[in-house]
């Protein structure tokens, strides 16, 4: 029997699953009798407890006198795996993809879209050249959408952030200006059309208007994506002084945006690729240098190994390693906080993984199936969720292993198991059924052959 057929989740167990993920039965024993407790125990509360170590203003609890404290804070606010980045001391790497941007959008007036895995980073980015932009005078507008974004709604509140300064048929001296009006002010209550949004943005003038649309792919309606592809082409053939930059998850600009074909001269399509073992060392060096915590030469080569180029799990990993060697009373970071880093961050990320898939991987992987289920997450993130067996292909080894994980995805999907597959007008794609498998299984399998060697010669190369 293949370990294929071992992946159903087996009913009747009792089982938890401890640290390294094997199975721990859980003996909670007889219920105490009421009489049996004893004494109350009388607790000194201030000294067993556990406290916050910093205020809501961000200081350092006068209470605290744990010497590492003020490096604790330092450590959360240089490597914030839960936050993209907003501090520009540590942005690391990314240099070209940033200049690219600021070149398309200066000097050749196109818009810009920014596409890639996710965790890989688009959204710093966007918020590094938000900040540049703004530098530069641009009035910069930032929204993210929704599964149920639609073209009023996203517009009304784009208006909404355009003084009716910048407005040609207003000026600085009209009574609206002086109120504080905005062009949200001059919407009728009927749906914004894309012609009208593009009168609009037409009249800007006394500075440049950056809309920024995060997490584009996020909505399902072809409707607004087809909305937002003619605004663009309309405003490049009025060269009018507002432009789109829009980010999301897609493995090419046709799946991005449907109306491609005839804005293809009017977009810089740029794919946000995995950090360099450089860049990734970049970021590592910023955190010291924000934080005061800093790492051993061999711990930031395994910090290389185990992110695999994503850098939420290079800050996800080198915070939790920071923190380890900070509750040993050290401020160098070695191995072996990293190797415990990457135990904790798997433990995170499992935790946001349903029972049912936390059994069926544990299942597989005692069969020999992580590598395989490894590969299927690398297919998953090259393409930012949906892939095809050509996607599969593309990061298998050689033939035999490209029909063993066909095989795989196949079974699994049609088992329902992890995987789902669907057909759409790009043809049959298959999904992870929860987002965070992936990125779970990644970090799993990397974290296999970093134990294995081969991580730290991945860094080495």
């Amino acid at each position: 029997m293949s370990w294929f057929d071992n992946l159903r989740p087996r009913s009747g167990r009792r089982t938890a699953n401890r640290a390294d993920g094997a199975p721990m039965v859980l003996d909670l024993g007889a219920a105490p009798r009421s009489d049996s407790f004893g004494p109350k125990p009388r607790l000194a509360y201030d000294d067993q407890l556990p406290r916050f170590q910093s205020t809501a203003g961000d200081q350092l609890d006068p209470r605290v006198n744990d010497r590492f404290a003020a490096l604790r804070i330092k450590l959360r606010n240089a490597f914030t795996p839960s936050q993209p980045i907003n501090d520009r001391r540590m942005f690391a790497g990314r240099v070209e993809a940033l200049r690219s941007l600021i070149r398309a959008i200066e000097q050749q007036r196109v818009h810009a879209v920014v596409h890639g895995e996710r965790g890989i980073g688009k959204t710093s980015v966007l918020n590094v050249l938000s900040q540049a932009a703004r530098d530069a005078r641009y009035l910069v507008i930032s929204i993210s959408c929704g599964e149920r974004s639609n073209f009023d709604e996203t517009f009304r509140a784009v208006a909404a952030q355009i003084p009716l300064l910048f407005d040609a048929s207003h000026g600085p001296t009209h009574a609206d200006t002086e109120r504080g009006g905005t062009m949200a002010d001059l919407l009728p209550p009927a749906p914004v059309s894309t012609r009208l949004a593009g009168d609009m943005l037409a009249r800007v003038t006394g500075t440049r208007v950056l809309i920024v649309l995060d997490e584009f792919d996020r909505c399902e309606s072809k409707d607004f994506r087809h909305a937002i592809g003619e605004l663009m082409k309309d405003l490049s053939d009025r060269a009018a002084r507002a432009q789109l930059v829009i980010a999301g998850v897609a493995a090419n600009l046709t799946e991005l945006l449907e109306h491609i074909p005839s804005i293809q001269r009017n977009v810089l399509a740029l794919q946000l690729p995995k950090m360099t073992a450089p860049e990734v060392l970049q970021m590592v060096s910023k955190g010291e240098a924000l934080s005061g915590v800093t790492f051993d030469d061999a711990a930031s080569r395994m910090v290389v190994s185990l992110s695999v180029g994503f850098p939420y799990l290079a800050s996800l990993i080198s915070h939790h390693a920071g923190l380890k060697a900070l509750d040993d009373q050290r401020s160098v970071v070695g191995e072996a906080d990293v190797s415990a880093a990457a135990d904790e961050a798997l433990e995170e990320l499992r935790g946001r993984i349903s029972r049912r898939s936390q059994l069926q991987i544990r299942d597989a992987v005692t069969h020999g199936g992580l590598e395989a289920l490894g590969t299927l997450a690398a297919a998953a993130q090259a393409t930012g969720g949906r892939f095809t067996l050509t996607d599969i292909a593309a990061v298998s080894h050689d033939a035999e292993e490209k029909t063993l994980n066909t095989r795989l995805v196949d079974t699994l999907a049609e088992e329902g198991m992890l995987i789902q597959a669907a057909e759409d007008e790009y043809g049959r794609r298959y999904r992870f059924i929860e987002a965070s498998v992936p990125a779970y299984l990644w970090l799993l399998s990397g974290r296999g052959k970093t134990l294995d060697g081969a991580g730290l010669a991945m860094a080495e190369a």
